[in-house]
């Protein structure tokens, strides 16, 4: 199954900010070691993720054919239309249609879309109509056993 997208709302700033506590320490993803046990600062979540709110929307992936970045079924994507959907980067595009979310990748002067899993083909855009929706800036997912977003 390839990976599309549904459309899930614009990205507007929280009436009333909801900063969460963030510690001082990162948190190692090896070996063990003590944390510490103080906050530094709050973080508000959407202010990180979110750079320019008028220009970004989220949307929910569909499919496996993003899972080499990360993408999984389920996942809340950030996406901001502000940016310029460069070579190499990951976007939302409509596709006749149809929204999917692939790498752009560009040779000479033929743009084709390319899936991050290996079972799935890059597909070329000449002869297509496709607009592009936005760049991916980040992608949101729940871990195994987690309540998903």
């Amino acid at each position: 199954m390839t990976t599309t997208a549904s459309l899930m709302g614009t990205a507007a700033l929280c009436p009333v900010p909801q900063p969460l506590p963030m510690f001082a320490s990162a948190v190692r993803a090896g070996f063990p070691s003590p944390a510490d046990d103080h906050l530094d600062a709050d973080i508000d979540l959407h202010r990180h993720v979110v750079k320019r709110p008028a220009a970004t929307f989220f949307v929910r992936a569909e499919g496996d054919s993003m899972l080499g970045d990360g993408i999984h079924h389920g996942d809340l994507l950030v996406v901001d239309r502000s940016l310029e959907p460069l070579h190499g980067r990951v976007i939302v595009i409509a596709v006749d249609g149809e929204l999917t979310v692939k790498r752009l990748e560009r040779v000479g002067q033929c743009a084709y879309l390319k899936a991050s899993n290996p079972a799935y083909k890059p597909i070329p855009l000449e002869g297509r109509e496709s607009h592009v929706w936005g760049v991916v800036t980040h992608v949101l997912h729940s871990l195994p056993g987690a309540t998903p977003l």
